[in-house]
């Protein structure tokens, strides 16, 4: 899952951050509405998180340009203004959800986490997929019940796969959901995570289609 943090603050934006990281997500702080819309024109995201108090323009103006442009991914707005009123506005203006500061980390995740499985069309937040499970709360991997270790990577390009079955994903797509802006990319980076889900999953669990890009196939031997 690749996250675009709309920030002012970096001390909290590092924070938020790194404990996404933690939970296998890929993402990028900006800290104005301007490099933040750059960002959405210059790469692919699953999600927003956007503070409205940001220092070049209301958050809200940002978030109501995005939505009249058509920009119809999930947007969270994380704010301390905390008054009902504000909280309508918010949703009406085109939010998917609002959380107020103070927050908890594992509160933003989950309210992430249900945005996505909300887009991906699934009712609950396990996804099965064959003999695979996954959990993205917990970030364990299963295998015909037998439990398997992903790196961070590994988990974002699995979740990548489950949550857009059927679909084909460029590899510029791919590298999008891995990495962030900041982010050294190897020019066959894609291929050695690829390999390695292949090797621990099973060798049809990412089909190729040469010249086009990737879609998710069967899991197991």
């Amino acid at each position: 899952m690749h996250v675009l943090l709309v920030e002012d603050d970096d001390l909290v934006a590092s924070g938020i951050v790194a404990g996404l990281r933690l939970f296998g997500m890929t993402a990028d702080h900006f800290g104005t509405a301007k490099s933040a819309q750059a960002a959405l024109e210059a790469s692919y995201f699953d999600l927003v998180v956007l503070d409205l108090g940001l220092p070049d323009e209301d958050g809200m103006v940002l978030l109501k340009r995005l939505r009249t442009a058509g920009h119809a991914l999930p947007i969270l707005v994380l704010t301390a203004r905390d008054a009902i009123e504000h909280r309508v506005s918010g949703l009406q203006a085109g939010a998917d959800d609002y959380l107020l500061k103070p927050f908890d980390l594992k509160e933003l995740v989950a309210r992430l986490q249900a945005l996505q499985r909300r887009v991906a069309g699934r009712s609950t937040n396990i996804v099965q997929h064959g003999p695979l499970c996954f959990d993205p709360a917990s970030c364990e991997v299963k295998l015909d019940g037998v439990k398997v270790d992903l790196s961070r990577r590994e988990l974002a390009l699995l979740q990548a796969f489950l949550d857009n079955p059927g679909r084909v994903l460029t590899a510029e797509q791919i590298k999008d959901c891995l990495y962030g802006f900041g982010d050294d990319v190897e020019s066959n980076a894609i291929n050695v995570h690829i390999h390695h889900l292949r090797r621990k999953l099973g060798p049809r669990i990412v089909e190729t289609l040469r010249g086009i890009g990737y879609q998710l196939g069967q899991a197991g031997p």
